[in-house]
């Protein structure tokens, strides 16, 4: 398992030797990745999910780190193997789901879809900027009515004069509130229409959506566009229909499928930690065999996740990784991470509902994890359709 003991807790060995597995470049990105983690967001978490505080000042540090949009060539982006990338999500997440999905926002939504879709001017004026954490982007898709039907969108963009007017409501945006620029999905007479919009536009107002308890750490907001102006040089000239911002989201789907990862393998640690220090009826109740058969079985649900991750890096580093896939990533590693980390509660006794330990704060944060990007439900129809042929969405 990790060579890393946080708060005083030893490391495991795991049976596969998880981290001896990745090519030297990936290793090298996950310790920079561990390094910070530990030592930059760590000793703060608990708080921040206590207090709902967001340490807006790790953002560029996070960009000298070389973490924001690193699977980018180009642009002042690192260029970094997909294996990589999704080994930096599995560090971060080990912490705390927040900071994971920062770098998701930051890079694999508003970057991505900057990259694949905008045009030079665009990618000139963004991506330097955000790749080093001077400046934050957002990705506006989801709405208040749902974010599992985004052909049902309702935001509309109507083309006036030599510019554009967006009128409608985004919801569970992350980062909105801090954004320099949005990328808006709109729907018009042309289809599905992407923007990039910076957010001092008049008519653009976002707020931090209050009273989570999942997620504190983080920022998510609520989007109003009112008459909000832009010209045609801020929509992305390459996005047309849905499959633009769906290729967005399964590059943060990818993240997500490393990054519950180190989920899993934090909360194995600490129980079995805790399996050695405390005793019932005069022995650890790592003793027992009740305590080692969950044991087992959390090993069993973190080396399986760990090692579907390593596979599907290889096949996105190797231009093969499909969507299917990708659902096959986020729906079993999410189940799995969710799994170990009940499990653990339940080896740390009454002393599991604590912050004393990590646990119930990442079980309250993967309760978010299962339903962005694709509840569990659209990942299991994305599969049953494969399956049947037969389309279950509508």
């Amino acid at each position: 398992m990790s060579a890393i003991a946080t708060a005083g807790r030893e490391a495991v060995a795991g049976v596969f030797d998880f981290d001896a597995l990745l090519h030297d470049e990936a290793r090298q990105w996950q310790q920079k990745a561990r390094d910070f983690a530990e030592s930059r967001i760590a000793p703060h978490i608990e708080e921040d999910f206590e207090n709902k505080h967001f340490r807006r000042e790790l953002i560029a540090e996070l960009g000298e780190a070389g973490f924001l949009g690193m699977h980018i060539e180009g642009y002042g982006c690192a260029g970094a193997s997909a294996t990589a990338y999704g080994a930096v999500c599995m560090e971060l997440e080990a912490i705390d789901s927040g900071w994971r999905t920062f770098v998701s926002v930051q890079g694999s939504l508003a970057m991505s879809a900057i990259a694949k879709y905008g045009s030079e001017e665009q990618k000139q004026q963004w991506l330097p900027e955000m790749a080093a954490g001077r400046a934050v982007g957002c990705f506006a898709l989801t709405e208040p009515a749902g974010g599992s039907d985004p052909a049902g969108m309702t935001t509309t963009a109507v083309r006036d004069g030599d510019g554009w007017v967006l009128n409608g409501a985004k919801r569970w945006i992350g980062l909105a509130t801090l954004a320099d620029v949005a990328v808006v999905w709109a729907k018009s007479d042309e289809g599905i229409l992407g923007f990039a919009v910076p957010t001092a536009t008049e008519g653009f107002e976002a707020r931090a959506i209050d009273g989570k308890l999942s997620m504190r750490a983080s920022v998510q907001c609520d989007i109003d566009l009112t008459n909000v102006r832009v010209p045609e040089s801020a929509r992305l000239p390459g996005a047309r229909g849905l499959s633009a911002p769906f290729s967005c989201l399964n590059e943060a789907r990818y993240g997500i499928v490393w990054g519950v990862v180190g989920v899993a393998r934090t909360c194995l640690e600490v129980a079995v930690e805790r399996s050695r220090t405390r005793e019932v009826f005069g022995a650890p109740i790592g003793r027992f065999q009740l305590t080692q058969a969950k044991l087992a079985d959390m090993l069993l649900e973190y080396e399986k996740a760990a090692l579907l991750s390593l596979h599907l890096g290889a096949q996105k580093d190797a231009g093969t990784l499909n969507r299917s896939q990708i659902s096959v990533g986020k729906l079993n590693n999410v189940r799995s991470a969710i799994g170990v980390a009940h499990e653990a509660r339940t080896i740390l006794g009454g002393d599991g509902i604590t912050s004393e330990f990590p646990v119930m704060r990442h079980i309250a944060n993967l309760e978010s994890v299962r339903t962005y990007e694709g509840t569990d439900e659209v990942h299991a129809l994305v599969l049953g359709r494969d399956l049947t042929g037969e389309a279950a969405f509508s």
